[in-house]
């Protein structure tokens, strides 16, 4: 497995975090009961039943096609591409370690999925912009996940919280500021199409159709979330948009838990080239990282599933 982020980083003279102050949305609190990420072991994943209740279908029936195309259409402009082509510091091994970090991180605060996926497609769309000194490289990532929980969660982590988990290596200006300058070189725009809402998509239509039993699309989905986690720290999957990865996360579930009757990977259109390439390619992934894959999945899942899937 890799090994985690040094979260001790020293800041230096990059120019991104010292600049004069900027108006910010981030606020400073008292202390949660979690005062470090890394002091627990991780939560594992949902179980099946708590991911698809009657109304979440009874809601994707009335707007679940309709929501899929906007967001499919969305796909392209908010896909970052070559994020590290202008980054004469932050490498593809640099941004690897740093979401090895944060991974567990937003898992020890209880974070959704999706606050994950827009954490790393806000700090990959911002290095696609602006050029991040190797030093500040971390603050850029405890601030996407500040940016990305404003969106999504109820309780997003305190500003307080992020800045323990960094040694106190950064302030809360320093903090505050570069939201300000990630808001607004991204525009605002933040509202990204993530492999978590199109993971749950797949999931809900084949239910649906009546493809397979809800515990068993359920389970996929599991474990197609684990998959992806992984991906997110590869730059490697950064070409792929979020929507092909999805199902070529859902479709290596499939096979690894031997569903009879897998996912078609003609449903999101994509070529099969692409769709191939990314399985064999998620395939090694998980091969790979097999043991980092059993520590976040449920353990009923790694019980049925086989951590060596065979494409065919």
């Amino acid at each position: 497995p890799l090994q985690p982020l040094n979260p001790c980083l020293l800041p230096g003279d990059s120019g991104v975090c010292d600049l004069s102050e900027s108006p910010s949305s981030g606020s400073d609190g008292a202390d949660s009961p979690v005062a470090s990420a890394g002091a627990q072991d991780c939560s594992p994943l949902p179980s099946p039943d708590q991911l698809l209740s009657p109304l979440d279908l009874q809601t994707f029936r009335d707007y679940g096609r309709s929501c899929y195309a906007f967001r499919k259409a969305q796909e392209s402009h908010f896909h970052p591409l070559e994020s590290l082509a202008r980054q004469p510091q932050v490498t593809a091994e640099s941004r690897c370690k740093l979401l090895s970090w944060l991974i567990p991180v937003h898992r020890q605060f209880g974070l959704s999925f999706e606050s994950l996926c827009l954490t790393v497609n806000t700090m990959d769309r911002f290095l696609t912009t602006t050029p991040v000194a190797a030093d500040c490289f971390q603050l850029l990532g405890v601030t996407s996940l500040l940016i990305a929980c404003k969106q999504v969660e109820v309780h997003p982590p305190r500003v307080k919280q992020l800045l323990a988990l960094c040694c106190g290596a950064f302030s809360r200006q320093q903090l505050c500021n570069l939201e300000c300058i990630v808001l607004h070189k991204l525009h605002f725009s933040l509202g990204a199409p993530t492999i978590s809402f199109f993971l749950e998509h797949f999931t809900q239509e084949r239910v649906e159709k009546g493809q397979i039993e809800v515990s068993e699309a359920l389970e996929a989905q599991i474990l197609a979330r684990g998959v992806a986690e992984l991906s997110l720290a590869d730059y490697t999957f950064t070409s792929y948009v979020p929507s092909l990865l999805a199902i070529c996360c859902l479709a290596l579930a499939d096979r690894m838990l031997r569903i009879p009757r897998p996912l078609d990977l003609r449903l999101g259109q994509h070529p099969e080239a692409a769709l191939q390439d990314c399985l064999c390619k998620l395939q090694l992934l998980v091969a790979i990282n097999s043991t980092s894959l059993t520590h976040i999945l449920p353990f009923q899942i790694c019980e049925k599933c086989s951590l060596s899937p065979g494409l065919k």
